[in-house]
């Protein structure tokens, strides 16, 4: 239960420019890019990724699921536990990408590589067959090159072109910095020479894709000269035509860009995954990609899932959904993020109530199964995941983490009832069964209840419950 911080910060392949880079190319949802067309009747989306925590507790190099109906909250499956792990190579992998095929199935590849030994090497990457995204067959590691290197960040996208897909990704070649190669396949089994796809010059890394909006292609990419996320544009998918263009973003040490259409809108996000600290996702966005500029999206209006890592996005139909959900399951907890302090999420450390800065470990301090309340089953209590012996109750108006000794006035210390947010009555508040004047509200990052009259007070009582 006490908190901790890293020793130092998790060490990012982006410090070894010229020795390691990763090519995160995740398809927008504007699949001309070789997947069924995205359209208004496909209302929810999927996330891969990996994940990491600072301390390690919630690291597991395996491909992990998300999925969400805007494009922006989302919902763990599997209780946030890989769905497939490799078995061959290295082990695990990191910088996963979906994409649905010509065939409406979906294809998975991964870098093969578990941790963060950036000096590790491969020419091989993890590539999965899937009808649903439920079962992975056809598990298999293609070469790609013979360089002593990597191959980091596979992705692809389909060149109507070619008739074939081009399966990109990152490696240092005889230019001594990374650069981005590609192969061309019509299987992701057997794959053509491999060539120079972008360099700029420079060290680039982890690049994102978006085809055939009003006749130009986009991609994004980490830019180790400017220190963010850069976009490169070409009327063509030719290898060497993508010239740089618009304005760098960044939020820290930031990388691994991935762009997504919205389905219902004309706005495009463009997520950044970040090392400094590791594992925040930021978003941005715009509605002309054309204009290369982006504006930061409220951190109020997205969450994704906790100790995320390089994230994939693609489009899913409702059915898809429904039987993503209904096969891996909901979580079994939720998370309590602040209002007006929305990079803090609820968590008790030493048996104190608090928001603190995600991320964090143990993560599972911020981790609470809202069940009916102790003493009004039609309130809700506030149960520990990482104590399930302990409870929220508030005593002498602090909130704090205490065993339920089965009395009534624990119980009723401990009963809370959800109202719509004071400050927003989409979020949350919640009320003190006992003391019905007042909620749950942070002071000092502490958690208290207190009478609420004020603006601030508002706000400070105020949260979203998602995961």
């Amino acid at each position: 239960m006490q908190p901790t911080t890293p020793a130092r910060p998790m060490p990012s392949r982006r410090r070894f420019l010229g020795a390691a880079a990763a090519t995160s190319l995740a398809l927008a949802a504007d699949l001309s890019l070789g997947a069924r067309p995205a359209h208004a009747a496909d209302p929810a989306y999927v996330m891969g990724y990996f994940t990491e925590s600072p301390q390690g507790l919630g690291t597991d190099y395996g491909l992990h699921l998300a999925v969400s109906t805007d494009g922006l909250n989302w919902m763990p499956l599997n209780q946030n536990n890989p769905v497939v792990t490799p078995t061959e190579g290295a082990g695990g992998l990191r910088d996963p990408f979906i994409m649905r095929k010509r065939d409406g199935t979906f294809v998975v590849l991964a870098t093969d590589l578990k941790g963060t030994d950036w000096g590790y090497n491969s020419q091989y990457i993890h590539v999965w067959d899937s009808t649903d995204l439920r079962t992975f067959t056809g598990y298999r590691r293609p070469g790609l090159h013979a360089m002593a290197t990597h191959s980091w960040a596979p992705e692809a996208f389909w060149d109507a072109g070619r008739g074939q897909y081009a399966l990109l990704y990152s490696a240092v070649n005889s230019s001594g910095h990374n650069v981005l190669m590609v192969n061309y396949t019509t299987d992701f089994r057997t794959v053509s020479a491999p060539q120079v796809f972008f360099d700029p010059g420079y060290d680039v890394i982890d690049g994102d894709m978006a085809v055939g909006v009003n006749g130009v292609n986009y991609l994004y990419f980490k830019s180790s000269r400017a220190g963010g996320l850069v976009g490169a544009r070409s009327t063509s998918l030719n290898p060497g035509s993508f010239v740089p263009f618009s304005t760098p973003v960044a939020h820290g040490g930031t990388e691994a860009p991935t762009l997504v259409k919205s389905l219902t809108t004309p706005t495009w996000y463009l997520w950044g995954d970040t090392y400094t600290p590791n594992g925040v996702f930021y978003a941005w966005q715009t509605t002309d990609l054309a204009a290369g500029t982006w504006t930061p999206v409220d951190q109020r209006l997205y969450t994704h899932p906790v100790n995320a890592k390089h994230c994939t996005i693609a489009p899913l139909t409702a059915t898809e959904y429904g039987n993503l959900v209904a096969r891996w399951g909901t979580p079994a907890w939720n998370r309590l993020k602040s209002y007006n302090q929305p990079a803090r999420y609820v968590r008790h450390a030493d048996y104190t109530a608090r928001i603190d800065t995600y991320p964090f470990d143990p993560y599972t301090d911020s981790q609470w199964k809202l069940v009916p309340g102790l003493a009004d089953p039609s309130g809700v209590s506030f149960q520990s995941v990482s104590h399930p012996t302990r409870y929220l109750r508030h005593y002498d108006h602090q909130l704090r983490l205490d065993v339920d000794d089965g009395s009534s006035a624990f119980a009723q210390d401990a009963t809370f009832h959800r109202v719509p947010g004071l400050a927003d009555p989409s979020w949350a508040s919640f009320r003190s069964h006992n003391y019905p004047t007042r909620y749950i509200r942070h002071y000092d990052y502490v958690l208290r209840v207190d009478p609420v009259t004020t603006t601030t007070d508002r706000a400070d009582a105020t949260f979203s419950v998602g995961y």
